[in-house]
C-alpha cells in the first residue's frame, strides 16, 4: 500500500504505474532534483492537488 508520506524518488522507482497517475494528475516534474527527496504529501501540497485522491488512485492497483 501506497502511502503520502512515501519519498517521490522511491515511489517513481518502486511502483510501475505511479508515473502515469502522477502526470495524470499534472505533476510533471518527477523528473526534478528537488521533487525526487519529497514526499508525495508535499509534493501534492505544491501543486494544489488533494493527496487523497492521488493516493486512492495510485492504490488501485
Amino acid at each position: 500500500m501506497i502511502k503520502k508520506e512515501m519519498i517521490m524518488g522511491q515511489l517513481i522507482k518502486e511502483v510501475p504505474h505511479a508515473y502515469e497517475v502522477l502526470t495524470g494528475f499534472g505533476m510533471h516534474c518527477l523528473g526534478c532534483p528537488s521533487s525526487q527527496m519529497e514526499s508525495l504529501e508535499d509534493a501534492c501540497m505544491v501543486h494544489g492537488i488533494d493527496v487523497n485522491e492521488v493516493l486512492a488512485k495510485l492504490n488501485e492497483y
